[in-house]
C-alpha cells in the first residue's frame, strides 16, 4: 500500500502551483475545472512519484489556522543534503517566506527547516 496523493485547498490556485514548481521541482498537469461547481485543481508530481493535489472552489472557509492546530502539520520535502536544505531555506527567506525553524538538527536526528509557505501552511525542507 502507498499514499496515492495528498490534497490541499488553497485560495490562490495559480500561486500555490507556481510555488511547488519553482521551489520544489514539481511538474503540473494541465488542470481540471468543473464548470458546474467551479471546482478547480492541479496535480503536482514529484520525481519520486509523490503527488500533491492543489484545489480551490468559490466557497472556501478560511478561518484562523495557527501552526499548532490539530490535523496535518506540514508536508516535508527531502532535498538530498544539508547544503541544499540551507540553500533552499535561504532562497525562500530572501523571497519573503517566513522561516519558523532551522535549519537545524532536531532531537530525533533530522536536519531540517520549517517554512510558512502556502497560505499559512508549513513546508518542511529536510535532507
Amino acid at each position: 500500500m502507498k499514499i496515492e496523493h495528498i490534497a490541499m485547498y488553497v485560495n490562490d490556485l495559480e500561486a500555490a502551483r507556481d510555488f511547488f514548481l519553482k521551489y520544489l521541482d514539481g511538474t503540473s498537469n494541465d488542470g481540471y475545472h468543473n464548470k458546474n461547481t467551479d471546482f478547480r485543481s492541479y496535480f503536482i508530481s514529484f520525481e519520486d512519484g509523490a503527488r500533491l493535489e492543489l484545489m480551490t472552489k468559490s466557497q472556501i472557509i478560511d478561518a484562523e489556522r495557527p501552526l499548532s492546530r490539530a490535523g496535518y502539520a506540514h508536508i516535508a520535502f527531502s532535498v538530498g543534503s544539508k547544503e541544499k536544505v540551507d540553500e533552499l531555506t535561504e532562497k525562500l527567506r530572501a523571497d519573503g517566506y517566513e522561516v519558523v525553524s532551522g535549519p537545524r538538527t532536531t532531537g530525533d536526528g533530522y536536519y531540517e527547516s520549517g517554512i510558512v509557505a502556502i497560505e499559512g501552511n508549513q513546508i518542511e525542507i529536510t535532507v
